[in-house]
């Protein structure tokens, strides 16, 4: 050992590892005393609380009453972001407040997130969630759009909200709360109701920029017109637009998917959206954020309106605007947040191009090939019976219905149960109607002749398949006419879901 420390040469090692020691440790301590005192500079910068009146950062949105006066905190918050949105701001304090962003999304996914303009529209449990995860992760531009306040029954599931909040615009709370986390965000705000007649308005550009169109709309609407307003309006721009479906009566946030509208479902809010879509030609393109969970004993359900608010009169005329919902809808306040942030996630990973490679959620393909296959040989046993029971008849015939058809029959049109007994299990499309003549068309001769079945959309009915067995036999190759089977409710039912179905040929 006395030979090793007499040793020349390890001697020369061991002074240069204390003296590189020594040098990192200066080095870092330089480092935190520059950012100390730069933190200390900002602090010191910023106006204390007087008499006077203090200029406001806060955006003056509403006609319904004064703003709260701020107590100091908010004095400082607001003379903080003032500073902050005029340029006056430590940019190297804004970079380590997002380090951890940015070594995950890089120097440039970062500098895409913070050019970025998001529009959140609707900011309650989702849009408050979505709006507060955006701001904390880099977005510097974001527009808010809610005509509605907080109330108590909301702070279970707001993102920010107190008690103090209460009564103030939801879009005026959350621009309150966040200039205290990221004072260098500016906010937009708009106190309206989302409609297509102001569409354009409310996805305009941002102000000094109006060419400058949104990067990214967020759809966290509660209301069924506003949302299909919103987000046919989306897709026809070619605006980037993600949805949330319904978090109400949800409680499994391991079944919370990401996916295509045409592809959700299990979802109630998500089904309404998506018929009604449909009905305007809009039948994919639109990312949502939707639950798989299904409904069961003893699970949350929407609940029913007490009889004396019937006795009020008409239904539509008690909620606070028309056509949003009366009924108390149960919300587990973890569940929107769920759906705010993997809103939010999705967005900031579009907007900085990071990588995505979403587990897609169980297909149903094989049902609707199954149930496409079924139509197909009812239809050919029909041709056979009107043909006089030739089987030479049927070799060829083709049907013109897809798979996506056979989904939006089951899912939408009859929402995804039997119009007998409402079973939702086991399901197949069969023609409802007797055909008073042939079913057959033929296009050509010989070798190149085309044979097919005349079958329309709305001449389906979605029944189980036992069900479906019973009206082959007895109606369709039997003398049973309809309503010899079946209630006349249930013979109303499906010629009202077949009026959807020819509403939706129309936009096949």
């Amino acid at each position: 050992m006395a030979s090793l420390t007499s040793n020349p040469k390890v001697q020369l090692a061991a002074t240069a590892v204390v003296s590189a020691a020594v040098a990192a440790g200066a080095i870092l301590s330089y480092q935190r005393l520059q950012q100390g005192d730069r933190v200390s500079r900002l602090k010191q910068s910023i106006p204390q609380p007087s008499d006077s009146e203090t200029e406001p950062a806060l955006q003056s949105v509403t006609r319904l009453g004064p703003l709260p006066k701020p107590d100091k905190e908010d004095e400082h918050n607001q003379a903080l972001a003032h500073r902050a949105q005029n340029g006056d701001f430590d940019d190297e304090l804004v970079l380590e407040q997002l380090a951890r962003n940015r070594v995950f999304l890089g120097d440039a996914g970062l500098r895409a997130l913070r050019d970025a303009f998001v529009v959140v529209i609707g900011c309650g449990g989702v849009g408050s969630h979505a709006c507060a995860a955006l701001a904390r992760s880099g977005v510097e531009r974001i527009r808010l759009v809610d005509f509605d306040q907080v109330t108590l029954s909301s702070l279970n599931r707001h993102a920010v909200a107190t008690l103090a909040d209460v009564g103030l615009p939801k879009v005026q709370c959350l621009q309150r709360r966040l200039v205290a986390v990221t004072p260098w965000v500016r906010f937009d705000l708009r106190l309206q109701k989302f409609e297509g007649s102001v569409a354009g308005l409310l996805l305009e550009g941002w102000e000094g920029d109006e060419g400058r169109r949104p990067d990214f709309v967020i759809d966290a609407i509660d209301n069924i017109e506003s949302k299909v307003e919103l987000l046919k309006y989306c897709h026809d721009q070619g605006l980037p637009v993600i949805s949330a479906m319904g978090a109400g009566t949800k409680s499994d946030p391991t079944r919370v998917m990401v996916g295509d509208i045409g592809a959700s479902f299990e979802d109630g809010l998500s089904r309404a959206t998506r018929r009604r879509l449909k009905l305007q030609g809009v039948s994919s393109g639109i990312p949502v954020v939707y639950s798989t969970e299904k409904m069961g004993e003893g699970k949350a359900a929407l609940l029913p309106l007490a009889e004396e608010e019937f006795q009020k009169g008409s239904v539509g005329d008690l909620g606070v605007l028309p056509d949003f919902r009366v009924r108390i809808l149960p919300v587990l306040g973890t569940m929107p947040a769920v759906f705010g942030y993997v809103v939010a996630n999705h967005v900031i990973l579009k907007i900085s191009g990071y990588p995505m490679d979403y587990q897609p959620a169980k297909a149903r393909d094989k049902m609707y090939d199954a149930i496409l296959a079924y139509v197909q040989a009812s239809e050919e046993k029909i041709v056979r019976m009107i043909e006089g029971g030739r089987v030479d008849v049927c070799i060829g015939l083709k049907v013109p219905i897809t798979p996506g058809d056979i989904c939006f029959l089951v899912e939408e049109a009859f929402r995804g149960r039997s119009a007998i007994t409402g079973i939702p299990t086991k399901l197949m499309l069969i023609r409802w109607k007797k055909p008073e003549g042939t079913t057959l068309v033929r296009i050509g001769e010989g070798n190149e002749e085309q044979k097919s079945s005349n079958l329309r959309l709305r001449d389906l009915v979605c029944v189980t398949k036992e069900e479906a067995v019973r009206h082959l036999k007895e109606v369709l190759l039997g003398d049973k006419s309809l309503e010899d089977l079946y209630s006349r409710e249930v013979i109303e039912l499906v010629e009202a879901r077949q009026k959807e179905a020819e509403a939706y040929e129309r936009h096949r």
